[in-house]
């Protein structure tokens, strides 16, 4: 994924990638076997279908805060998404156009933790008493991509975390990662044959040692079933809390999105095909399931 960066949104993007790609060892592992296999001939190549981030949902924060970047850049507000057993409230965001990704922003509905939790995520984030992103120069691509890389709140104790984790694994990742990029996601439809079904790509995948997510079953299909996925399972990074303790915590992962041609388009031929014949948008049951790639289950799971 890379643009050309002569606008704010693709310098937001490609810094946004940047930091994501030194930090996932999946991703260039991938990469490179896609190369090495000639399945594309440059990370260029690879279609990015949506990228993710997670919020807290206090006010100042949240998804009403993080949607004012991105409809700055031009994308559209669509479909609400509900994970009750998560305490999830998310939507995702068309883009301005072709060739750039979908985003999907998740929020974490704080009030309905327990007290203990709460007070630990207000510890850190009352002192925020006014929008942050208020005060960006949203023209400028550079100002807003420092922004999605820089704390918005202090490192928090390993004991804070273990009691935040031990409650809501998305709690304690978003209190210590912050607005870091959650998932890219690779199209793999787009694909040349043998690699553009969900089933041969996690076959690939399998073969150059990539632990997949089982939650669910590997593959989460819609129930339309014209919107399969599957994912990675976040490695273990080593991260210092603020009391000098040093835990094993999950970063980021890869996604992967196989979207089936629209019934109504079936009849054009392949070379016809364009992003807009094909399943958009997300799926409640699929999502939930994706969530737990940086779950403490998946991870040390088999």
């Amino acid at each position: 994924m890379h643009f050309e960066e002569n606008n704010p949104l693709d310098i937001v993007l490609n810094d946004l990638f940047e930091h994501y790609r030194k930090n996932v060892a999946d991703v260039d592992k991938i990469s490179k076997a896609l190369l090495d296999k000639g399945v594309v001939q440059s990370q260029d190549d690879i279609v990015n279908d949506h990228i993710a981030f997670r919020t807290l949902g206090i006010p100042n924060l949240g998804i009403a805060s993080f949607e004012k970047i991105f409809k700055a850049y031009g994308y559209v507000k669509r479909d609400y998404y509900y994970f009750e057993g998560k305490k999830l409230d998310a939507y995702w965001f068309s883009p301005p156009a072709e060739g750039y990704p979908r985003i999907f922003v998740s929020e974490l509905r704080v009030k309905e933790l327990s007290q203990a939790a709460q007070d630990i995520i207000y510890k850190y984030t009352s002192p925020i008493t006014s929008d942050p992103v208020d005060d960006l120069d949203l023209s400028n691509g550079q100002e807003a991509a420092a922004f999605l890389q820089k704390p918005l709140w202090g490192l928090p104790t390993s004991e804070e975390y273990q009691t935040l984790l031990n409650e809501s694994e998305y709690a304690a990742w978003v209190i210590y990662n912050r607005y870091y990029l959650n998932h890219y996601t690779i199209s793999i439809h787009e694909l040349k044959d043998g690699y553009n079904t969900l089933e041969e790509f996690n076959d690939f995948l399998l073969s150059i040692g990539v632990k997949l997510n089982n939650s669910g079953g590997v593959i989460k299909t819609s129930d339309d079933k014209l919107l399969r996925q599957s994912s990675t399972v976040s490695a273990l990074y080593d991260a210092t809390f603020s009391d000098g303790k040093t835990l094993k915590i999950a970063g980021s992962y890869v996604e992967f999105a196989e979207r089936s041609v629209l019934p109504e388009f079936a009849h054009l031929p392949k070379e016809e095909l364009r992003p807009k014949h094909r399943r958009d948008g997300f799926e409640t049951n699929n999502a939930d399931k994706i969530f737990e790639s940086t779950y403490t289950t998946q991870i040390k799971g088999s």
